[in-house]
């Protein structure tokens, strides 16, 4: 059966530590004229490298691969505009709470097919979340925990001194090479404290950190804002 015809092809970049099943999936999509492959990258690394080479607008993530909800989040707190689907996903509450709290907008399951995938994808790009009753209600559930645990007081209370000034920071337009200069510490620590700040916070865009804490800001920090960079 023919693909349908789509007016705004879907960008895709594939993301896996092995490379038969990258190479395999990337002939696959490029069979079907709804979705583009832009290339392939077997870690976190290489997958920033290509991010920004290629502006794709999915990561298509291997959750089997190590330390795969940890690269979510870094691209999502990193790249500003890309959406994360979560591959061979198991289709239990546990997983896929995981993967949504890790930022990702939408999922396949261990047992999907190719078809599956690309409703997926057509979901994400519409800015909807394609999944079974059962997952919907889980995540309902834990949407309500996560509405009571916040408001038992603020967010911006549970950060340290240095992440409030990092989060100062970022609300100035800084990107974290230059935080990690003007704190004269490591770009690796200063990556770390942004990824502590948006954990601790709930979020994954840096700019949406400094939004949500802005109010409890130095008001120097405030009369100097500028355009939040996400990286």
């Amino acid at each position: 059966m023919l693909a349908r015809k789509s007016s705004l092809v879907i960008t895709v970049l594939i993301v896996g530590d092995i490379r038969l099943y990258r190479d395999g999936l990337a002939r696959l999509l490029d069979r079907d004229d709804r979705v583009k492959v832009v290339g392939t990258a077997e870690g976190l690394d290489h997958a920033m490298e290509r991010i920004q080479q290629s502006q794709p607008r999915v990561v298509l993530l291997d959750m089997a691969m190590p330390d795969s909800l940890t690269a979510a989040k870094t691209i999502l707190a990193e790249c500003s505009d890309v959406q994360i689907v979560a591959l061979a996903v198991p289709e239990v509450s546990r997983d896929v709470i995981a993967c949504a709290e890790a930022g990702v907008a939408g999922y396949v399951p261990r047992q999907g097919s190719l078809e599956d995938l690309i409703s997926t994808l057509e979901s994400v790009d519409r800015g909807e979340f394609r999944c079974s009753p059962h997952i919907a209600a889980s995540l309902l559930r834990r949407v309500a925990k996560l509405a009571a645990e916040r408001g038992r007081g603020p967010e911006s209370a549970h950060l340290t001194l240095r992440e409030l000034e990092i989060v100062g920071l970022i609300d100035r337009g800084m990107s974290n090479k230059e935080i990690a200069g003007r704190l004269g510490i490591e770009l690796a620590t200063a990556k770390n404290h942004v990824h502590n700040i948006l954990e601790k916070l709930h979020v994954h865009r840096r700019g949406e950190a400094a939004a949500r804490v802005r109010h409890r800001l130095p008001r120097r920090s405030a009369l100097r804002r500028t355009p939040v960079r996400e990286g």
